[in-house]
């Protein structure tokens, strides 16, 4: 494909709106992503079948993008009777993580299935290797991990994600709720493990994990809370971060993700449009050097794929991921978006070579260059193949680039060259020169992309699947100009292929507003008695006494038919507000305590609240913001995961109408000071019900345990 004319910032016309898997697919679950060095995107999903009422299973579907908006489906990984030789019959493969490993393409799978052991869900990580994206993918013998025993179950070895460190040793993420998230190295070729592994969160709390090292940190993303309760899934994406592969990852407050009271720094969360379940993501950068993920949700208004209760449909969505404060947050903070007119991402630049023709007509120097299956082949010499185009202001190149033997290859812009020889990354600007070495050199297809911002250019080899692990940084202030003529630069035989040139991203720095509260409009400080508190089935032992309300937690609850808990109400104001209380209930650590909790309740009937509690679930400790509802003769309930509690907790709803539709948006938050608030997602009821505000303290009785409510206060939202 020839250089493209224009500004760099056409690379990025028109809109989009979610899901960008509409267009083959009505669900498109657990969502992975690479490039390939065709220069298209590929996308792998769960095995479900694709559209409503098909009923056929696809083993791993795969589609193809060449905008990261309009996908098109290529085919499954796998054929019906293309399982695992140690798989089960029958067995699913699900989750599929696909990375690009020293000349092929390796992906990894979740297997429900493993023979040689009686239980149902023995889960095992397979993986198979392929020549190109799209296969044909071969089965490996044996699992890269095998089921983990459990006394008479098995661990949940479900949910793998590859990452590669900068000094070459290569790491499998994995597991699920039952068993918690686990990290082990593999050996060089990614196809068996290597010493034992390592714990880095604690189970009951965490799955999907996907890692990225940004700026000296590695940032553990992994989803929480239910995937697929239909119309009451709370799925989301929480971080932490560490300084080594192996942790401890902690959240932005310093809560360790392997903690009973375990932290989490919201990433994506449902905001109260059509989309709620999101997670399980994959991530990557466009040409612009802008970061993007790509994840599931579900449509609360069409939340399976055929009948209810059956399997959930959750479409493939596309949204801005931003680094705000040294954190990872899509689009700000501000959640999924819902509506037309989305920016999509660059996926074309100023300068756009492809070499999918057989001429160079957009480049000078030609001779002893020629295109070659694809890519452009520099055989001997030292030359440099100069684009018609020159560069200037800031800006992102970035090549994709092999050395069959010892020579070099890389970029020349403007005053300055980057690149990669046997001996690592060098990158030299007048007499300004820095190298780094560059583990596995580049035998095999790297990407080598260089941001320039003013005169500092900062140059980055990663594997040529683009996602994000860097095997050799660096970072020099250029003492000459880096405007001008943009070109390929090789001594010795070099290969190129998928040369662009875009403008560079103006990262979004300020987060989106969460409310805040304003003018206090009412409270009670449980100073003197119950107030004008109302009740559903009245507590006799809940009592007020120096100024806050005990409530011994009681052996009842509101999920369900049964409905034998109890709630204090009362009507909140009108119009936006916030109501917060402070509650201390000490659950202890790490013991099993299910599910006693207590905490604020939105409530329009037993059948019909969200409840916003710190809970006891298992060993954990989570601030669970749950919602049931009426849906298809049945009740449902999931939940939605906010902040780490304290045994002091303060928790907040923010209640807002939507103008455009009159439902009532609750936000929930929590605080584990009363200062610094960890916002989480919305759940909405729908216009013409009037929640009020309520008090809960029940899922469990024993052990004994008062909770304790010290004040309730409105809030008129700023």
């Amino acid at each position: 494909m020839s250089l493209v004319a224009g500004p760099a910032s056409a690379g990025a016309p028109g809109s989009y709106v979610n899901p960008v898997s509409a267009g083959f697919a009505d669900t498109f679950a657990d969502p992975a992503v690479v490039r390939g060095l065709d220069g298209y995107w590929y996308s792998y999903g769960t095995s479900d079948p694709l559209r409503e009422g098909e009923g056929k299973h696809h083993r791993l579907p795969i589609a193809r993008s060449s905008d990261l908006v309009k996908w098109t489906y290529v085919g499954d990984a796998f054929g019906e009777n293309e399982l695992p030789p140690y798989a089960e019959p029958g067995s699913m493969l699900w989750a599929p993580d696909v990375r690009y490993l020293d000349g092929r393409y390796v992906m990894y799978f979740s297997v429900t299935n493993t023979t040689g052991n009686p239980h149902q869900w023995d889960y095992s990580i397979g993986a198979a290797t392929a020549p190109t994206p799209t296969g044909p993918w071969t089965h490996q013998s044996a699992p890269v991990v095998a089921p983990r025993p459990s006394g008479n179950s098995f661990w949940n070895t479900i949910d793998p994600a590859q990452f590669t460190d900068v000094d070459g040793r290569r790491y499998l993420y994995f597991g699920g709720f039952f068993g918690g998230l686990w990290v082990t190295e593999l050996s060089a070729d990614g196809l068996r493990t290597v010493g034992q592994p390592t714990q880095v969160a604690i189970d009951n709390k965490f799955e999907g994990s996907y890692v990225v090292r940004r700026d000296g940190f590695y940032y553990l993303l992994a989803s929480s809370a239910n995937c697929c309760a239909g119309p009451t899934t709370g799925y989301s994406v929480l971080a932490g971060r560490a300084t080594s592969p192996r942790g401890p990852f902690v959240d932005k407050d310093g809560q360790p993700l392997l903690a009973s009271r375990a932290g989490g720094t919201p990433v994506v969360n449902q905001n109260g449009n059509r989309w709620i379940g999101v997670g399980h993501h994959a991530q990557l950068t466009d040409l612009s050097g802008q970061d993007w993920m790509l994840y599931h949700g579900i449509d609360r208004d069409d939340p399976f794929l055929d009948g209810p209760y059956g399997i959930n449909e959750r479409p493939m969505l596309l949204d801005r991921l931003d680094w705000i404060d040294g954190w990872p947050v899509v689009r700000a903070g501000a959640g999924p978006s819902d509506r037309a007119g989305e920016t999509p991402p660059v996926t074309r630049g100023a300068v756009d070579e492809r070499f999918d023709g057989d001429g160079l007509s957009g480049w000078r120097g030609t001779s002893g260059w020629a295109v070659h299956e694809g890519y452009v082949r520099r055989t001997e010499g030292r030359a440099t193949l100069t684009a018609k185009r020159g560069v200037g202001g800031d800006f992102r190149a970035e090549t994709d680039l092999r050395l069959p033997g010892a020579g070099t290859a890389g970029l020349r812009i403007g005053g300055a060259t980057v690149v990669v020889s046997g001996d690592g990354l060098t990158v030299t600007a007048g007499r300004a020169q820095q190298t780094v070495a560059l583990p596995g050199g580049a035998g095999s297809w790297r990407n080598l992309a260089v941001t320039v911002k003013g005169r500092t250019i900062t140059a980055q080899v990663t594997s040529a699947d683009r996602l994000g692990d860097p095997q050799a940084t660096v970072r020099l202030d250029s003492p000459v100009p880096l405007s001008g003529t943009f070109g390929l630069v090789a001594e010795g035989a070099a290969d190129f292929d998928n040369v662009s040139v875009a403008t560079l991203a103006k990262p979004v720095t300020r987060p989106a507003p969460m409310p805040q509260p304003g003018r206090l409009l009412d409270s009670d400080e449980f100073d003197t008695d119950q107030g004008t508190w109302e009740w559903v089935r009245q507590d006799s032992n809940a009592r007020v006494s120096g100024g806050v309300l005990r409530w011994p937690v009681q052996g009842a609850d509101l999920v369900g038919t049964g409905n034998t808990a109890s709630v204090m109400l009362r009507t909140p104001p009108e119009g936006d507000y916030i109501a917060e209380t402070k509650v201390t209930l000490d659950l202890g650590e790490n013991a099993i305590r299910n599910y006693q909790q207590a905490g604020l309740v939105a409530y329009v009937s037993d059948d019909d609240f969200a409840r916003l509690s710190q809970v006891a679930i298992w060993n954990t400790r989570q601030v669970e913001y749950g919602r049931e509802l009426p849906f298809a003769d049945r009740l449902s309930y999931g939940g939605n995961i906010v902040g780490p509690p304290a045994k002091t907790t303060w928790l907040r709803l923010a209640h807002h109408v939507d103008p455009a539709n009159g439902e009532h948006e609750f936000r929930a938050a929590s605080s584990r000071d009363g200062k610094t608030w960890t916002w989480g997602g919305v759940w909405t009821f729908p216009k013409g019900k009037t929640p009020r505000i309520g008090l809960v303290a029940h899922g469990g009785a024993q052990p004994a345990v008062d909770a304790e409510f010290d004040y309730v206060r409105f809030y008129r939202t700023k």
